[in-house]
C-alpha cells in the first residue's frame, strides 16, 4: 500500500490516546481485563505483549488475563508471557463449563511452556473465569474497567448469567453494567460475514451481543487482515523472549504469513488502551448474529455497538503496533530495548 501524508496533529492524538478513548482519566492507566482464546492463532501473544508494554509505560493496568479456550496449554502459555514481563501473579482463569478446546497447530505453545518459567502447569488448574471476573469487577470503581476480548465469548456469556455471590450482591449483568466502561471485541466481519471468534461459540456470541448492558466496540476480521506484524520482531536482537519465539516458530510454517502475521488481536489491544481517535473511524449500530455464527449489521445512530473502519495508513499503524510488541520488559532492558 502506498504511504500517504498523515497530518502531524492526528498522529499526535493517536500516539497519546486523546479523543474517543477508554482512558478513565487523563493521568490514570486504563484498567484492563484481557480475555483470549490464545492457541488456535498467535496474534493473541502479540496483543498480550502490547498490553504489557502499555503497563510498563503506565498507560494500562492489567487486572487479569483470562482464557476462553480450555486447551491444557492456554493458561500455562499466558502465564509464561505474564512471567516474562515481570507480572507472574496476574490473575488467570478459564471456563469450567463446556467450551472450545483448541491447540496450536504450529506447536509454539508447547515450545514456550517447555522453555520458559511459569507456575501454572495446566489450564485445568486455573480458577473459574467467571469467579475471577466477579471478584475483580467487584473491587473496581464504577465504570472504570475495559474488557478486551480477542477470542470466544464463552466467559462473558457465563458472566452475564452469573448469580450474586460472596464478591457482589449484583448478578452478572448488573455487575458488568456497574463496573465496565467499554467492551472491546475482536469479533465479526463487517458489514457482514462469518468470523472465527463468533462462530466457534455462536450461542455465547449471540447471547452476549444481544444482552451486553453497555457499549461494545468491534474490530473486525477485515481490519487485522491488512496489518501484518512479526518480521521486525523476529529480526530483532533480543534473546530469550517467548514473544519472539512464538512468531519465529510460527511464521515460517504458514505461507500466508510470509509478510508477517495478520494482526487481529493487536488492534483490539490498541483500541482498549488508546481508543479509536486517529487510528480508526467508527460506524454505530447493532451487530446481528445468526445461529450459524455469521453476522450482519444494522445502522443505528443510537445503537450501543460500533465497528471500526481503517483511518491511519496501514504502514503507520503496523509500525505503531509492532514497536510495542517488541518492547523488552523493564527488568530485562539491559539486554536491549525498543520504542514503547
Amino acid at each position: 500500500m502506498k504511504r500517504i501524508f498523515f497530518p502531524v496533529l492526528i498522529l499526535f492524538l493517536a500516539l497519546w490516546g486523546c479523543g474517543n478513548s477508554p482512558t478513565p482519566g487523563k493521568d490514570s492507566p486504563v484498567k484492563i481485563i484481557f480475555d483470549t482464546d490464545l492457541g488456535p492463532d498467535y496474534d493473541d501473544v502479540g496483543a498480550l505483549a502490547f498490553l504489557h508494554a502499555m503497563a510498563d509505560s503506565g498507560k494500562a493496568e492489567i487486572l487479569a488475563t483470562l482464557a476462553s479456550n480450555r486447551h491444557s496449554l492456554v493458561v500455562p502459555s499466558i502465564d509464561v508471557i505474564n512471567t516474562y514481563f515481570g507480572r507472574p501473579g496476574t490473575p488467570t482463569g478459564a471456563p469450567k463449563t463446556a467450551g472450545a478446546d483448541m491447540g496450536s497447530s504450529q506447536h509454539w505453545a508447547d515450545s514456550i511452556v517447555a522453555k520458559y518459567p511459569h507456575n501454572i502447569k495446566s489450564t485445568s488448574e486455573a480458577r473459574d473465569a467467571v469467579s475471577v471476573y466477579r471478584e475483580i469487577l467487584s473491587r473496581q470503581p464504577d465504570k472504570s474497567v475495559t474488557i478486551i476480548t480477542v477470542g470466544f465469548l464463552t466467559n462473558i456469556c457465563n458472566l452475564l448469567k452469573s448469580a450474586p455471590d460472596e464478591f457482589s450482591n449484583l448478578n452478572g449483568s448488573e455487575l458488568a453494567s456497574a463496573k465496565v466502561r467499554v467492551l472491546v471485541s475482536m469479533a465479526g466481519r463487517f458489514p457482514k460475514g462469518r468470523e472465527f471468534n463468533v462462530y466457534i461459540d455462536s450461542v455465547s456470541s449471540k447471547d452476549v451481543f444481544e444482552n451486553w448492558p453497555g457499549e461494545i466496540i468491534f474490530t473486525g476480521f477485515e481490519i487485522g487482515r491488512e496489518i501484518k506484524t512479526g518480521l521486525r520482531l523476529i529480526g530483532s536482537p533480543v534473546q530469550n523472549s517467548p514473544v519472539k519465539d512464538v512468531f519465529r516458530i510460527s511464521i515460517p510454517l504458514s505461507p500466508e504469513d510470509k509478510n508477517g502475521r495478520m494482526s487481529w488481536d493487536e488492534t483490539a489491544a490498541l483500541i482498549g488502551v488508546y481508543g479509536t481517535e486517529g487510528f480508526f473511524d467508527t460506524r454505530r449500530g447493532t451487530i446481528l448474529v445468526s445461529s450459524d455464527g455469521s453476522n450482519s449489521w444494522r445502522d443505528d445512530p443510537q445503537g450501543n455497538h460500533s465497528y471500526v473502519i481503517q483511518k491511519m495508513p496501514v504502514p503507520d499503524i503496523t509500525k505503531f503496533i509492532e514497536d510495542r510488541m517488541m518492547h523488552v520488559p523493564i527488568h530485562k532492558q539491559s539486554e536491549g530495548s525498543f520504542e514503547k
